[in-house]
């Protein structure tokens, strides 16, 4: 089994990485690659020294799976190129709503594995990988008619430079000097910015109507959703306000029941002081966390949830070595 992970330099390279550690996974030959300006340099996995090869004449024939972790116009100038000889697992949003390319989070809809055409898979956007994971169980039960959610999301879902600038921003604040946004539309540091990614034409942002389109891709199509995105001046992991309305009945204990026995879920709902999961617990864990389990009492069979998790692990990372992991083990569906 030979793999190549195109920007193992990035956030996300490095987390596949880290996560490719602690899995099980027989890899025969293990290629990184990234920009020329990489080129050249050296990564350790495994206690082993690799050097970086340079993504502009790397030779993807050597390879079965490529991940691809380097962002939008890399994924659409080589992935295809890659995809002739591999199967490529794509993290940028490039291919996620391609009809020929299979939207996945393995818990949910790994069946849709079975109709790859252009040999391409997509991830998710962060925020929906850990919504549709904690939704999943609970649609099977008691078919969701409608979501609305507010996202609260980490720094790191815009790159290395974001957490780097929020680092920045917060010294600069705290010893009273005036701050001037890089990579922020305003200020971000001990503020709250509702504004991830370009608005469109309604108002909603693309980051929101991300949301709004995978969901419906990877759960059903006949599910209403609406979404407000929001940027915190939180380094890792993304929290989010859910609130869905079902078409059945539903008792509460069936809820935390279904959540804790779908696999990637854990309740964490206590009503006491703390009795429920942050992003600061959520760091550096594969599970998503849901907390704060309670009624709608103002719409019939709604509900509310609070689901955290780990951006750079279930949004990225951990969720392209799943699909890897289910491809292998399906024996890449006869093909």
């Amino acid at each position: 089994m030979n793999i190549a992970i195109v920007g193992a330099t990035g956030n996300v390279g490095r987390k596949i990485l880290e996560v490719l550690e602690k899995k099980d996974l027989s890899i025969d030959n293990l290629y990184l690659v990234a920009s020329s300006n990489s080129a050249g340099k050296k990564i350790i996995f495994n206690n082993k020294e690799y050097e970086i090869y340079n993504l502009e004449n790397f030779d993807f024939s050597k390879v079965k799976i490529t991940f691809f972790a380097a962002g939008g116009k890399i994924s659409e100038k080589f992935a295809e190129k890659a995809a002739k000889s591999s199967f490529v697992i794509d993290n940028s949003s490039h291919y996620r709503m391609d009809p020929d390319v299979p939207l996945i989070v393995p818990q949910v809809n790994s069946d849709s594995l079975k109709n790859i055409k252009k040999n391409i898979i997509a991830n998710p956007n962060c925020s929906t990988a850990q919504l549709v994971i904690a939704l999943k169980p609970l649609h099977d039960l008691f078919i969701i008619k409608r979501i609305v959610v507010s996202t609260y999301q980490s720094v790191s879902g815009g790159g290395k430079a974001p957490m780097d600038e929020l680092i920045e921003q917060t010294k600069l604040v705290l010893e009273g000097k005036k701050v001037k946004s890089k990579n922020f539309t305003q200020q971000i540091a001990f503020n709250a910015i509702p504004h991830i990614d370009v608005f469109s034409e309604g108002g909603y942002t693309k980051e929101e109507l991300k949301m709004t389109n995978e969901t419906k891709k990877i759960l059903d199509n006949k599910i209403d959703l609406t979404a407000t995105c929001v940027r915190l001046p939180i380094s890792v992991s993304h929290s989010e306000s859910v609130n869905v309305q079902f078409e059945k009945p539903f008792l509460i204990e069936q809820i935390k029941e279904a959540l804790d026995n779908f696999e990637g879920c854990q309740v964490v709902d206590q009503r006491v002081d703390g009795g429920y999961s942050t992003p600061l617990e959520a760091e550096g864990r594969d599970e998503t966390f849901i907390s704060r389990i309670r009624e709608d009492n103002t719409v019939k069979n709604g509900l509310n949830l609070w689901i955290v998790s780990d951006n750079l692990l279930r949004g990225a990372a951990l969720n392209a070595v799943e699909i890897a992991e289910a491809l292998i083990k399906n024996k890449f569906y006869g093909k």
